[in-house]
């Protein structure tokens, strides 16, 4: 029987150091051998295994709401490109979408993806394109009101042209913030991955005019050598 993730953070308990050498294959890349080194050797890939996530990113958002706690009991939350779920498994204790914490209120979890996602206790998760014209209309309706968090881990697919990805994953941002302003009741919160690279100072003035704070913040999580880093806006302006 697969774990049932805690949704806390148990960094550092029960750690090893791996060294786990991978020889290229014939027919394989020398990249795709160095990724599947990477990932056997890297402790948040096991800490996911260990703690039935279903992805290394759940440790970023986990990582991130210690930091600004707006995985608050009772809070509803939109997940923007959820697939394959880790930032919703990570959620679900936090808010309470299951009722488990006696005397707190019961949170609300919407996952939504262009793709079906394997379901989630707690979670409602729905195949969605967010950028259609009526995607906030219908996020609302099942919200049953607005959102009190937004979050996203979203990007574009790979061209293998750096400058190209920045861009295309910039746009993406942008659209996820202005969905967030459709959507987030006032005082909200808007969480999202973006990349270091110099388009990003347009989505942060834009943050600044409708948020209270806003902060740029690497997580241990995030691979050193990845120009990732996220963006925490809160106090929504309305």
């Amino acid at each position: 029987m697969a774990k049932k993730p805690t949704g806390k953070n148990t960094s550092g308990r029960g750690q090893r150091d791996l060294t786990i050498k991978v020889k290229t294959a014939r027919g394989r890349k020398l990249s795709s051998t160095r990724w599947l080194q990477r990932q056997l050797n890297d402790p948040y890939v096991q800490r996911a295994k260990a703690e039935g996530y279903r992805g290394r990113a759940a440790f970023k958002i986990m990582e991130l709401d210690d930091k600004f706690r707006f995985l608050v009991p009772g809070a509803r939350v939109v997940d923007l490109g959820c697939a394959p779920g880790g930032w919703c498994q990570v959620a679900v204790p936090r808010v309470n979408a299951l009722g488990e914490k006696s005397g707190k209120k019961i949170g609300t979890i919407l996952g939504i993806d262009l793709q079906e996602v394997e379901p989630i206790a707690g979670c409602e998760l729905h195949q969605l394109d967010f950028m259609e014209d009526d995607a906030d209309v219908k996020v609302k309706e099942w919200l049953g009101g607005k959102a009190d968090v937004v979050m996203s881990d979203m990007a574009a697919a790979s061209s293998g042209h750096k400058q190209t990805d920045h861009l295309r994953i910039m746009a993406l941002c942008e659209a996820a913030a202005y969905f967030a302003f459709d959507v987030l009741e006032e005082g909200g919160t808007f969480v999202a991955k973006v990349l270091a690279g110099g388009a990003e100072g347009e989505l942060q003035k834009l943050l600044k005019q409708k948020f209270a704070k806003v902060a740029n913040v690497k997580p241990p999580s995030s691979r050193s050598d990845s120009s990732e880093k996220f963006v925490v806006a809160t106090g929504f302006r309305g």
